[in-house]
């Protein structure tokens, strides 16, 4: 990289579950790298997505929504989030334009003021709403810290992007290229499609399956007769009454499962599979550390 004013950092993404941080850090590396679903607390892991171009790098922690914990998985995703504000050299701090701080707000702020990094609060989905209701919220907001910058934006639509990622850079050092131009996450695939399959759950049992739901994928083989990418993957559950949901009657939700996830995976890793689903009880996963781990969840961060 000959380009001395290059320009690169790392910039977590934070914010109450559901304010569309998913939904940013897919538009910014234009693949869905992060689960999105109307069910508050789906992101449960620190998605690393990745923008380039010719001036800078941008490297994104998409952390889980800070919420009240109620079991292991809930602290791990507190911690994950609360962790990433260590690592970076930038934060953008997301709600929704139009609302007033809650208490869970208030609680990130409180965090926030202990970061060195400049922080950003960013007002999403202002698509949906008049911009005269803002007023108020960027008062408020105001009162509460003091913010590096305060961007209205809507990543569903992309209004204000670029305003925002010219004014990040900004404040960003020069530095070096850390990954590939057309690398846009150091997630391996296996964390990827494992994502894009709980989505699709969460997609079609609705409110039957909350959080309740882990999938693993176990193996991703050599391409059979036909060519096609053999994917292998379990879905666990906690209760034994939610495996028959999962499965459906004659087995049409599991069906249905694996034809919505296998047209994601074919769209992110372009080309054919052969994806296989099994559905297992796992008593309590979300209380069971090892098990955590073993799902792709940060051992650094469980014991944080």
């Amino acid at each position: 990289m000959d380009n001395k004013d290059f320009r690169s950092g790392f910039v977590a993404i934070i914010g109450r579950p559901n304010v569309g941080k998913s939904t940013f850090m897919n538009r910014i590396v234009k693949e869905q790298i992060a689960i999105t679903s109307p069910k508050a607390q789906t992101t449960r892991n620190k998605i690393q997505g990745i923008y380039t171009d010719d001036n800078r790098q941008i490297i994104f922690l998409d952390t889980p929504g800070i919420h009240k914990p109620h079991n292991d998985l809930d602290q791990y995703m507190d911690k994950a989030a609360i962790s990433a504000l260590k690592e970076v050299d930038a934060v953008l701090f997301m709600t929704e334009a139009g609302e007033q701080a809650g208490p869970g707000d208030k609680f990130i702020i409180e965090e926030l003021k202990k970061v060195k990094a400049p922080v950003f609060l960013v007002l999403n989905k202002i698509d949906l709403i008049n911009p005269d209701e803002m007023a108020p919220q960027i008062d408020e907001y105001k009162d509460l810290m003091d913010f590096a910058e305060i961007i209205p934006i809507s990543a569903t639509n992309g209004n204000n992007i670029d305003d925002l990622f010219d004014t990040l850079t900004k404040h960003l050092p020069v530095g070096p290229q850390y990954y590939d131009a057309d690398q846009i996450t150091d997630h391996p695939e296996y964390f990827i499609v494992g994502e894009l399959i709980r989505e699709k759950i969460l997609e079609d049992t609705r409110d039957e399956i909350p959080h309740s739901v882990a999938v693993v994928v176990e193996s991703m083989k050599e391409r059979s007769a036909a060519g096609k990418l053999q994917v292998e993957a379990y879905i666990y559950v906690e209760r034994d009454s939610q495996k028959p949901i999962v499965i459906g009657r004659g087995g049409s939700m599991l069906k249905n499962i694996g034809i919505g996830s296998r047209i994601k995976i074919e769209h992110l890793l372009g080309e054919k599979i052969n994806l296989k689903l099994w559905v297992r009880v796992k008593k309590n996963w979300r209380d069971d550390p090892a098990f955590l781990a073993s799902a792709g969840y940060s051992v650094k961060d469980l014991n944080n």
